[in-house]
C-alpha cells in the first residue's frame, strides 16, 4: 500500500530528472496501419467504426482501428480498439480507460491482471464494467517499445525513461470489449457466462498481440 502510494511521487521526481536532458522526440510511423489489425477473429466478421473527429482530437491518437465483430449491428459479440501514438507530448498521450471508462457511466465492479498473447510474462488488464442493466468484460494493455505492459505507473515510468534515452515515445492501447448476458436486471454474470468471455477474450487478444507487434516501429532497446 504505501509503495502504491509512493508510486507516483516517484514517478514524477524520475520525470522531472529525465526531462532535464530531454532529447528531441522522434515521430516514429508504424509499419503498417492500424487498418491492417484482422478483419475476422474467432470466426466473427468485423467492421469498421469511425471515430467523430472531435473525439480523436481529445483522445489524440495518430492512427486507430475500432471494429464491432459479430453477424450484424444488433449482434455483437465483441469490439476491438487499437489507438496509436506515433510519440506523445503534453496533450497528446494515451488516457487510461481505468479513468475514461467511469466518465462514460460505467462502473469499474473488478479488476485483475492476465496473460496476453500466449508470451510468457506479458500481461493485460481484465475489468469487469456495469452500467445500468448492461455488463461487458474489458481486456486492455499498452504496447510499444518491445513491450507489453498492464500497468499505467510502468508505462510512464518507461515512457519517460524511453524519452530520454531514445527519443522514442511511441505506443498503442489495445482494448477488447465484450458484451455479457445477464439472468436478470442489476445480476451479476454467471461463472459460466464469465469463464465463455474470459475464453473469447483470450482468444482474440493472442490475435491482436502479433498484429499490433508487426505494425509497430521496431523496437529501439
Amino acid at each position: 500500500m504505501i509503495l502504491q502510494r509512493m508510486a507516483p511521487a516517484g514517478i514524477l521526481l524520475l520525470g522531472v530528472v529525465l526531462t532535464s536532458g530531454m532529447r528531441e522526440q522522434y515521430v516514429m510511423k508504424p509499419r503498417f496501419p492500424m487498418a491492417s489489425m484482422p478483419t475476422t477473429i474467432a470466426g466473427e466478421p468485423g467492421r469498421d467504426i469511425v471515430v467523430p473527429e472531435d473525439e480523436r482530437k481529445i483522445a489524440g491518437m495518430s492512427d486507430y482501428s475500432l471494429r464491432a465483430f459479430g453477424a450484424d449491428s444488433a449482434n455483437v459479440a465483441f469490439t476491438t480498439y487499437v489507438g496509436y501514438y506515433d510519440r506523445q507530448v503534453q496533450g497528446k498521450s494515451i488516457h487510461s480507460p481505468r479513468n475514461c471508462l467511469p466518465g462514460g457511466g460505467w462502473q469499474i465492479m473488478e479488476t485483475a491482471r492476465v496473460p496476453v498473447g500466449g508470451r510468457s510474462g506479458d500481461m493485460g488488464n481484465r475489468v469487469l464494467l456495469a452500467n445500468g442493466s448492461g455488463r461487458a468484460l474489458v481486456y486492455y494493455w499498452y504496447q510499444g517499445r518491445g513491450r507489453i505492459e498492464p500497468s499505467e505507473y510502468r508505462v510512464k515510468w518507461d515512457l519517460l525513461r524511453d524519452a530520454a534515452l531514445y527519443g522514442r515515445t511511441e505506443e498503442a492501447l489495445v482494448r477488447i470489449v465484450i458484451p455479457l448476458a445477464v439472468a436478470a436486471e442489476n445480476a451479476m454474470p454467471s461463472a459460466a457466462e464469465r469463464a465463455r468471455a474470459d475464453s473469447l477474450a483470450a482468444t482474440v487478444a493472442a490475435a491482436l498481440v502479433p498484429a499490433v507487434e508487426r505494425a509497430m516501429p521496431t523496437s529501439p532497446r
